[in-house]
């Protein structure tokens, strides 16, 4: 374990230096401006920085978690595993959702398979459908098998329908999916985020304390697409 944490401290401070429930999303009418401000977030320059932690400590306790709950079969190199988990937790906190609940929705869409296509044609690791490029990019699809590309898309798609739903979770997972009105991809999602609960160390919790908590087990507040307030997970586990 002690081989492993010193591994975990090297190769952060490397990356630092550096710089299947999947569903048909359905396309639903978007207003212009709406439209724009996600096409906005999805091609934004920032896409290559890295995500604040409260502490050193708190950066390689997390990425110690979560890298040892990340299926081998599909990222079996610790390299892959810290940048996968930097690049996740950046576009997770930077639409506005906490990264435990990014973590769940992929486990739940695709095991962690960058590479994973459902029947109905979703791609990667948040089994983004192809037609989100059109609307949002430049009509790419293959780059949905791009890690940070996918995750840059499925967190904005995500936040676009929290504030849709008007931070109601549950809805919003299930348009997500292409299921609203049905529970079991909802409810699965919400178990999985129980699974990858992280209890945070002080550093992190007198953090946390600064800041209002948001409210409410099944729903996420935030404000619009453009809000940058991560939110927790409901219960612990």
């Amino acid at each position: 374990m002690a081989g492993l944490r010193a591994r975990l401290v090297a190769l952060a401070v490397a990356l630092a230096a550096a710089g299947s429930h999947a569903g048909p999303q359905l396309y639903e009418p978007m207003s212009a401006a709406v439209r724009n401000a996600l096409s906005q977030r999805v091609s934004d320059a920032t896409a290559g920085r890295l995500p604040v932690f409260p502490s050193v400590e708190e950066k390689i306790d997390w990425l110690d978690a979560m890298s040892a709950r990340l299926p081998r079969g599909a990222l079996p190199r610790l390299e892959d595993r810290l940048e996968f988990l930097l690049a996740l937790r950046y576009e997770a906190m930077r639409a506005g959702l906490d990264p435990q609940l990014v973590l769940a929705v992929i486990d739940v869409e695709s095991r962690f398979r960058r590479d994973a296509l459902s029947s109905a044609g979703a791609r990667g690791l948040m089994q983004v459908m192809p037609f989100w490029t059109r609307v949002l990019g430049n009509g790419d699809a293959g780059a949905l098998l791009d890690p940070r590309v996918n995750l840059r898309y499925g967190c904005t798609i995500l936040r676009h329908y929290l504030d849709m739903e008007r931070g109601d979770l549950f809805r919003a997972l299930g348009r997500y999916n292409g299921s609203l009105g049905r529970a079991t991809y909802p409810e699965a999602v919400l178990r999985a985020w129980r699974r990858w609960h992280f209890d945070p160390g002080p550093a992190m919790r007198r953090a946390a304390a600064q800041g209002p908590a948001p409210g409410g087990s099944a729903r996420l507040t935030g404000g619009d697409s453009g809000s940058d307030g991560a939110q927790t997970a409901p219960g612990g586990v």
